[in-house]
Order: C-alpha cells, then sequence, then structure tokens
C-alpha cells in the first residue's frame, strides 16, 4: 500500500512507534530479558515519547501540508510484525529489537527523504531515524 501524503507518512510512523512499543513493553516483562528490562523499559517509554513527537508534527504542520502527492513509496518494504516477545529467549528478543530499529532507521531516514518540500516534518522524521540509531547501538552491545 503506497504512502502517498503527509498524514499517510505521519500515520504509519505512529504505527511503528506504537507496535514497537508494545514489543518492548512485552519484552520487558519477560523472564528470558530480565536483565535488561530496564533498557526496555525506557525504549517503551521513548516510543510514547516519539509518539508525541509524531502527533506534535502532524498537528503543527498540517496547514502546511502539500497536496502534492507522493510518489514511489510503498509502506509494504517497512511493513514487520513485531513478534510475540513472551515466547522468545533473550537472543531472540535482542534479533527481533535490532531487526525492528534497522527497519525504524531505514523507514525515518527514507520519509524524511520524500518529504522534504516539508523541512519541519523531515527534521522530525531525520530526529526519530537518530534516536532509534542510538537505540540499535545499545541493542547491539548486548548481543555481542
Amino acid at each position: 500500500m503506497p504512502l502517498t501524503n503527509f498524514g499517510a507518512i505521519l500515520n504509519f510512523a505512529e504505527k511503528v512507534e506504537q507496535d514497537d512499543m508494545d514489543f518492548y513493553r512485552k519484552a520487558s516483562s519477560t523472564a528470558a530479558a530480565e536483565s535488561h528490562r530496564l533498557l526496555f523499559e525506557m525504549f517503551a517509554r521513548e516510543g510514547k515519547k516519539n509518539i508525541s513527537l509524531v502527533r506534535r508534527t502532524r498537528r503543527e504542520n498540517v496547514t502546511e501540508m502539500i497536496l502534492e502527492p507522493i510518489r514511489g513509496f510503498v509502506r509494504d518494504s517497512y511493513r514487520q510484525s513485531a513478534a510475540d516477545a513472551q515466547g522468545m529467549d533473550l537472543a531472540a528478543i535482542l534479533a527481533a529489537a535490532v531487526s525492528l530499529e534497522n527497519r525504524a532507521i531505514r523507514y525515518y531516514t527514507d520519509a524524511a527523504e520524500k518529504i522534504r518540500a516539508l523541512p519541519e516534518v523531515s527534521r522530525a522524521l531525520k530526529t526519530l531515524a537518530k534516536k532509534r540509531t542510538h537505540r540499535l547501538g545499545q541493542v547491539e552491545t548486548l548481543s555481542d
């Protein structure tokens, strides 16, 4: 399904954050990830803040929306269901987290490029990509 406008891009960003927040919330409650519970709880809280950023960006820029459609940007290449962390061991949770973070970084970077005509929105998406890059580094250090 194509992401053809400003609203669709931000709606999908909100969904990405919500799904990932749910994954980290569940991961933090598993016995397998007990040693990393605080980190996963922090990621879930950050997800809530990221959703607030997406919503605020949408509200503040809705009057500046460009009616010109966005072409060649399809959500299917960024869809990834967050597996249920409840049935995973720590290695699987960490692998899923790396995958989720990589997907989010790729989405935010690509979306920022597609929506360059709205600099504030593009900047917000780049900020989300930076946050997720930082998270990826944290998860990768756990995987080593």
